[in-house]
């Protein structure tokens, strides 16, 4: 019999990207591993290149940084829904400049 071992995420990896800490090797590969998909599929979902699943291996080792839009969108996958609105108590949304057009 096999036992469930599951890698809890750091509330601060699930933050807006202004307040976003990185996430640990282990938690990128939880989120991997909780998609269910392999390290190609992610690599496609995500819209890397044919190489793709290399770079995803390469964030679980921790030898490349994960980009926050592509954990953002791992994160969306599994669950974690649009932690890019999850701002910290007392913090206000972003909004836009008055000066954009």
């Amino acid at each position: 019999m096999s036992e469930s071992y599951q890698v809890e995420i750091r509330p601060e990896c699930l933050r807006a990207a202004d307040e976003w800490e990185r996430p640990r090797g282990s938690e990128i590969q939880e989120v991997v591993r909780r998609t269910g998909l392999p390290g190609r599929g992610v690599a496609r979902v995500l819209g890397l290149s044919d190489n793709g699943g290399r770079q995803v291996r390469r964030w679980i080792s921790e030898d490349a940084a994960i980009p926050y839009s592509a954990w953002a969108i791992l994160c969306d996958l599994v669950g974690y829904e649009r932690i890019w609105l999850n701002r910290s108590p007392g913090k206000t949304p972003f909004e836009p400049d008055d000066d954009a057009d």
